[in-house]
């Protein structure tokens, strides 16, 4: 089976808005400001909502989606004030712990360590669930291969597998590994559940940025790496399969992402410093709830929450006393 094109896919899932993502920041660390409210409807026009200003750093995955749902909150809230940057789900992570921004996104849970160590600096994250990432693993559109296991994927990346010829392409030759840097929650997701925690390959490139992977595998025939689906463009995704004598699914049709059957799905975090309240609560609410933001997550190259996940997200909403 060819590998899916994103524009093809996407479009089959969209029936009213049209499929973009710019790149994340280079560092991808893009600013983004915007005003934004809290009736969970398309608002055309703007209304006054809770007045304040939101500062929201992290995962370079998430940075288009970030700045999208800021950009559009602004439009929907008059009297608030969004900032969005990147630099990894890490460095979001650490501002929140530091006490230095209202909302950190990540693209990976984060730790009970850095849970304790964000409460003993008196931070208080509360976890939700804003989105579906299928993440994929990425080559070149002139490479032959289609799809591999798992276990390939894993040995690609931790060096057992070296040349193509191992994976079915007999004149591809020596396999260019590209990762995300240590800082990126997506090189965490991706190293704990499909490398086993294991160390890179001799020679694996280190990149800041899935921007910077898409275009290094653009350029380079054998190369291959890892990101969220939403960066797909101008390469291709291979079907991924859990062993040998299971079915490979893509990652491009959300009920795989939704159900697990594509085996490197996950789910996208907002960490929210404090109960949320006011201008805070407003964006949750709009994020959570809205038409418009769930039309985001697709021009954006994302899936939506998902059932588990949004009966998690009310779960939290009831912990902390708010209405649903």
């Amino acid at each position: 089976m060819k590998k899916f094109a994103m524009t093809l896919v996407f479009g089959a899932l969209m029936t009213t808005a049209a499929c973009g993502n710019g790149d994340d920041a280079s560092g991808d660390a893009a600013d983004a400001s915007a005003n934004g409210g809290n009736e969970q409807t398309n608002n055309a026009g703007g209304e006054e909502g809770p007045e304040g200003y939101l500062e929201i750093r992290g995962s370079d995955t998430m940075v288009n989606l970030g700045q999208a749902f800021a950009e559009n909150y602004m439009d929907y809230n008059l009297n608030g004030d969004v900032s969005v940057t990147g630099g990894g789900s890490g460095t979001g992570i650490a501002a929140m712990i530091n006490n230095e921004v209202d909302i950190a996104q990540s693209s990976r849970a984060m730790t009970e360590d850095e849970m304790a160590e964000a409460e003993a600096n008196g931070a208080e994250p509360y976890e939700f669930i804003v989105g579906q990432d299928g993440l994929a693993v990425a080559v070149n559109t002139d490479n032959p291969v289609d799809e591999l296991t798992l276990a390939e994927i894993k040995g690609i990346f931790t060096g057992t597998i070296t040349d193509w010829s191992e994976v079915g392409w007999d004149e591809g030759g020596e396999i260019s590994v590209y990762s995300r840097q240590s800082n990126s929650g997506t090189y965490v997701y991706f190293n704990e559940n499909v490398m086993d925690g294991e160390d890179f390959a001799p020679g694996t490139k280190f990149m800041p940025g899935s921007s910077a992977i898409r275009e290094a595998v653009e350029q380079e025939v054998n190369a291959i790496g890892y990101i969220g689906i939403g960066y797909i463009e101008g390469i291709d995704a291979l079907n991924v399969a859990i062993d040998e004598g299971s079915e490979y699914v893509t990652p491009f049709e959300e009920v795989n992402v939704d159900e697990g059957t594509y085996p490197i799905a996950r789910p996208l975090f907002f960490y929210v410093n404090g109960a949320p309240e006011g201008i805070m609560l407003d964006y949750l609410d709009w994020i959570l709830k809205s038409e418009r933001a769930e039309e985001i997550r697709y021009e954006t190259g994302f899936y939506q929450i998902g059932g588990e996940n949004q009966a998690q997200n009310e779960e939290a909403y009831q912990t902390l006393g708010l209405d649903w």
